[in-house]
């Protein structure tokens, strides 16, 4: 096909998928034709695309556009379409590259749901002068890692300044309640990213390095979240986080891209609350073990959870900053769906939106959440992507 002009405000690539369907059912539920955004879906297979575009009762008007990551001119073709592209197709180490490389050269906006830290620092070095210059908004990690951690931070920091004046030079993030699992994808990537660093000792050292993400770069030491710890604030043992790895890493690049307003010390630690006693230790040490994602039951790429298992997900994460004087606030980040799905495919469609509509006022580059879409963001989460932001007394 030949495209000479903007077709669409976004087109959400890898529609066929698990979580791509689901961001599609989002868009065609919450934007259908009329309600000022257009949107298309793209993917390999035109008649699988048109299936999934009438059971969730999507106009057949929308788009349906043809695009495999192996094939280097559809998906710059698909990328001269459209303002933005949405995509759920990883791991993104094997088939994100080529995408992020056309978008960089084209000036399309990006978003993607990535929690692959070495491919996205390979990205940074390779394109982020590219995205510079062409106007290209690129943004990682759209969904649960790390939009709830990093715009969670964002969040209380600026609680934080206009409240106390300060900044909080530590903030804690503790997992209080999560229902529903990861997404066959993440797991997936993690998998691939763990067995490569087995053999990779430059990658190993990029993985477990804080700062990974932030080129020239380095702050404080930060606090060793890979062993679980009884917590003497909270009264409960705390174990290593799995999304802990990638989400420290965004938030300090955050940090790093708005020119430090969190402090060029700034301290981040991220872990999961187990419970209390002997029994919340045995379960703590349990979660050093990476063998859980080797599981039968963990969902495969393009897999997932029933509607009814997604829909009784949910996720509650408290944030405790530190300030100056030993004074500290909670901030309290809840979803309403499963992390790995249901919210997930909320918050990279509104991420999408987002861009298209003219509210980031960024200029190209490379970003994460809390970098592009600024504070304002969190008003479209709350009232589009079912999150909430609140002040714990």
């Amino acid at each position: 096909m030949t495209i000479t002009r903007k077709q669409s405000d976004i087109v959400i690539y890898g529609a066929s998928g698990y979580t791509g369907r689901l961001v599609a059912e989002h868009m065609a539920r919450r934007y259908p034709i009329g309600s000022g955004v257009t949107w298309a879906m793209a993917g390999r297979d035109a008649d699988k695309l048109a299936r999934i575009r009438k059971e969730i009762g999507a106009s057949p008007d929308i788009p349906i556009l043809i695009a495999d990551a192996s094939d280097p001119l559809a998906i710059r073709t698909m990328v001269k379409s459209t303002k933005v592209v949405c995509t759920t197709v990883g791991p993104y180490q094997r088939y994100g590259t080529e995408l992020v490389a056309a978008c960089a050269a084209k000036g399309t906006d990006y978003v993607d749901l990535c929690g692959e830290p070495a491919w996205m620092r390979a990205m940074i070095d390779a394109y982020e002068s590219m995205a510079k210059t062409s106007g290209a908004r690129i943004v990682f990690s759209c969904g649960f890692d790390s939009i709830p951690f990093d715009m969670g931070v964002y969040f209380l920091q600026e609680h934080a300044g206009r409240t106390l004046g300060v900044n909080a030079h530590t903030i804690k993030s503790r997992v209080r309640t999560m229902r529903g699992g990861f997404s066959g994808g993440s797991a997936a990537s993690f998998k691939s990213t763990v067995s490569t660093a087995r053999k990779d000792p430059s990658l190993a050292r990029l993985l477990r390095d804080p700062f990974a993400l932030t080129p020239g770069f380095r702050g404080a030491e930060q606090p060793n979240s890979t062993k679980p710890l009884f917590d003497d604030v909270l009264g409960q043992w705390i174990a290593p986080f799995i999304m802990a790895p990638i989400n420290t890493k965004n938030i300090h690049r955050s940090n790093f891209l708005m020119g430090y307003p969190y402090g060029k010390d700034f301290i981040y630690d991220e872990m999961i609350i187990i419970e209390p006693g002997e029994q919340g230790e045995r379960t703590a040490n349990l979660f050093t073990n990476i063998k859980h994602l080797e599981r039968e039951d963990i969902p495969r790429p393009g897999e997932g959870p029933s509607r009814e298992e997604r829909e009784s997900g949910c996720y509650e994460v408290l944030l405790i900053g530190e300030t100056t004087h030993d004074r500290h606030i909670r901030i309290v980040v809840t979803g309403d769906r499963d992390p790995g799905y249901g919210s997930s495919s909320r918050m990279i469609a509104e991420s999408a939106v987002y861009l298209s509509d003219g509210s980031v006022n960024a200029p190209g580059g490379i970003y994460t959440p809390a970098a592009a879409f600024g504070l304002s963001f969190i008003d479209r989460l709350r009232s589009n992507a079912g999150l909430t932001f609140e002040v714990e007394p």
